[in-house]
């Protein structure tokens, strides 16, 4: 990794593009990295979005995405996927139960195990929640060139890359 530049100006210039992105201060058209610092907290915001507007906590979010998206799943399942403790994952599915967001029943193969699903108005509010931003996505890759969508690919790749080094090797991401 190359040292960091620690003169007054490289503060300064640290300085001007941390308020940037943080903020909604006019960028500078190269300012890449305030974009994506931008891209990450607007994310951020609509995540806490979705759990305030479905009265759920960030990790019963992050198990209602898994059912929703994955389908039905064990508590065994879920606490491996979102990377907790089967203790943990108890507590999660009591709050969404008692909130009405799941149900849990015997696995049909195993009366030993649980099978935990999505109720069926929480995934539709869930989905009528995030539909706007996917079709939004949609509409922004649709209106690329290919020339322009491999640009962003190859740089998504590579700022994938720079996240998974940053995890370590010997700990593959989730999921």
């Amino acid at each position: 990794m190359p040292p960091l530049d620690d003169s007054p100006d490289a503060h300064d210039d640290r300085r001007e593009r941390e308020r940037a992105r943080r903020s909604e201060v006019p960028m500078g058209d190269d300012d890449i990295r305030a974009r994506v610092q931008r891209v990450t907290l607007r994310q951020q915001q609509f995540e806490r979005h979705v759990a305030a507007t479905l009265a759920v906590d960030g990790p019963g979010l992050e198990a209602m995405d898994h059912l929703i998206s994955s389908g039905d799943a064990t508590p065994t399942e879920l606490a491996r996927r979102l990377g907790i403790s089967t203790a943990a994952m108890t507590l999660v599915l009591h709050r969404l139960e008692n909130a009405g967001h799941i149900h849990r029943e015997r696995h049909p193969h195993d009366g030993r195990k649980l099978v935990v699903s999505a109720v069926d108005h929480s995934r539709d509010r869930a989905r009528d929640l995030v539909t706007p931003l996917i079709d939004g996505i949609e509409r922004v890759v649709d209106d690329m060139d290919a020339a322009e969508r491999a640009t962003v690919q190859r740089f998504l790749d590579r700022l994938i890359d720079v996240y998974d080094d940053a995890l370590g090797a010997a700990s593959p991401p989730p999921r």
